[in-house]
């Protein structure tokens, strides 16, 4: 067994002190390794720029300790027995892959700071921690004594978030006879009666479509935040979610988001937890682990995430077609999606994918992701006749792979579905997963099926549309986005300070100014690395980031409404 105890002195700090015993030793040296990025999250985030003051000892006595990487350590033990190593990690990063100590709590990720011994990765490991005596722990690891926590091994561990505190409440509701938890930490007064009902509901469903659950009790951990923020992670029995404002958490808007990211994360248990890409079985902690089928394992999970609440009825249909929309919106805010495809965009997560990156590089995985999943979905109930569809797939994949702890492949995925649709989908996945094709006109098609369609409007900020550029309007005026071939394309740079049209200064009225000069040629005054320019912005015939809806059509069959509720189990 190896031992980690966690304890500290000055919460204000927010230095936690840990210190691992590792018994039974037998090697004249041992390395450590610290995690280099988390599940959930595929980029290096060199946790071990938080550790302070690294040290070993045994038997009373300091022995020698050094890095190797960035990230091991090696300890030369001298034959010892028992080794101390010790350390401080600093905690004061509130979010869902973060850790948090403070007067009132102590949130933790494990993988943020906690150490793998070397070769001794299966043994079982203990986690001691000194918190008051009043404090609870919400946790989906088992409490094997008061404020002690037990993992199988170290992937376990450090996949057990946990918040620790004296003012946590927790709610419960079971579906299909499993317990799952409800954890809130913080500031806020839930309806815990609807929060149950609309949870049952869209566990339910969940749970309709893979047959049984990977585990045997499950935790949701709120960190419910006094100002704005949006934010869940994934683990094997868990999520971390943290969201604000508190005193809004069940007004429309918030409540939505409150359901949306705990729905995606419930899914998660299956897809990607269980459902794992071939490259993450096992996870390496110490490097990057490339994979290009983020579209399933993020994609299709964004897509079902919103879907499984339309489905159980806790979302009408207008509000799961908000949230599409949204998602369209997201899509054809850049020209991203005929540069990359979403295959080498998950690739590529390891290099830039949480970043805004450089213009219309890559395109998002959760995004593209889903809607590339919506087009699957609808194109196997069509060419079914609804005897298939993508929970097919997505219980094939958990029946074959996930349960038997199993990776897929790629190519995996794509006989997956070409076996539930009993024709090839090569086109499909050389299109829209490995291509960068246009996907609006197949989009559009294959929504005609439940009585939709995918409309085109103009977007109706005038410099959007007609000149093809966007801008930020907090404090000054600047360029953000310039769309390729557009007439902005020609004379406006990023970053470009617009501070005039037609010598009339800017101030909150761009758009007006626009349309007043809608008929003539427009000179821009702005400063371009601080030099002062004047240059001439003319029109376009074409239309620049336009706007995309998922709508009812007026003129839908009697069969297509029927194919609508066998969609969404929602009268058209």
């Amino acid at each position: 067994m190896i031992k980690y105890s966690l304890s500290y002195s000055n919460p204000l700090s927010h230095f936690l002190d840990i210190t691992i015993t590792i018994v039974n030793n037998t090697s004249s040296c041992l390395y450590l390794q610290l995690p280099a990025w988390r599940p959930g999250r595929y980029e290096l985030q060199h946790f071990a720029q938080k550790l302070r003051r690294v040290s070993a000892s045994a038997k009373g006595e300091k022995i020698a300790i050094a890095k190797e990487t960035k990230d091991r350590w090696k300890v030369q033990t001298g034959g010892a027995d028992t080794i101390e190593i010790r350390y401080s990690f600093y905690a004061r990063q509130m979010d869902g892959g973060g850790s948090w100590l403070g007067e009132e709590q102590l949130y933790l990720n494990p993988i943020n700071c906690l150490m793998a011994v070397e070769g001794r990765e299966q043994e079982t490991c203990q986690v001691k921690l000194a918190i008051p005596e009043n404090w609870e722990i919400a946790c989906g690891l088992p409490e094997k004594e008061k404020h002690t926590l037990e993992a199988v091994d170290f992937d376990e561990l450090v996949d057990s978030p946990l918040i620790a505190s004296a003012t946590l409440k927790r709610e419960t509701y079971e579906a299909d006879g499993l317990p799952f938890h409800i954890w809130i930490q913080g500031d806020c007064q839930p309806d815990w009666e609807r929060i149950k009902h609309d949870f049952t509901a869209f566990t339910k469903e969940q749970l309709e479509v893979f047959g049984d659950f990977p585990v045997q009790e499950y935790h949701y951990l709120n960190e419910i935040l006094p100002y704005r923020f949006y934010h869940g992670v994934e683990h094997t029995n868990s999520t971390v979610i943290t969201l604000g404002p508190g005193e809004l958490l069940m007004t429309p808007a918030l409540y939505k988001e409150f359901l949306g990211v705990s729905s995606h994360e419930l899914f998660h248990t299956w897809n990607v937890k269980s459902i794992r890409p071939k490259e993450l079985l096992p996870y390496n902690f110490a490097q990057e682990n490339y994979f290009k089928t983020g579209y399933v394992a993020e994609g299709v999970t964004t897509y079902y995430g919103d879907y499984m609440l339309a489905r159980s009825g806790v979302f009408t249909a207008e509000q799961y077609f908000e949230e599409m929309n949204t998602s369209l919106q997201r899509y054809f805010a850049d020209y991203s999606r005929n540069n990359l495809s979403v295959a080498d965009s998950s690739f590529d997560l390891w290099l830039d994918g949480y970043k805004p990156g450089i213009p219309d590089r890559k395109v998002s995985i959760y995004i593209k992701g889903a809607l590339t999943a919506l087009l699957l979905d609808l194109q196997l109930r069509q060419i079914s006749q609804n005897q298939v569809n993508l929970d097919t797939v997505m219980k094939a994949l958990w029946e074959q792979f996930g349960k038997e702890g199993i990776g897929y492949t790629e190519e995996d995925y794509a006989k997956l579905v070409n076996d539930t649709a009993g024709i090839s989908f090569k086109s499909y996945f050389d299109n829209y997963i490995n291509g960068t094709s246009p996907i609006e006109e197949a989009l559009h098609e294959a929504l005609q099926f439940v009585g939709c369609s995918l409309n085109e409007s103009e977007n109706p900020l005038i410099y959007e549309s007609r000149y093809g550029f966007k801008v930020s309007s907090e404090g000054t005026v600047k360029v953000t986005a310039v769309a390729p071939g557009s007439p902005a394309s020609k004379v406006l740079s990023v970053d470009d300070e617009l501070i005039a049209i037609n010598n009339r200064k800017i101030e909150n009225n761009l758009q007006h100014l626009m349309a007043l000069q809608a008929q003539q040629q427009i000179e821009l005054t702005l400063f371009r690395e601080k030099q002062l320019r004047v240059v001439q912005l003319g029109q376009s015939s074409k239309s620049y980031y336009c706007k995309y809806t998922i709508v009812k059509r007026k003129d839908a069959s009697e069969k297509e409404k029927q194919n609508f509720k066998l969609w969404l189990k929602q009268e058209f």
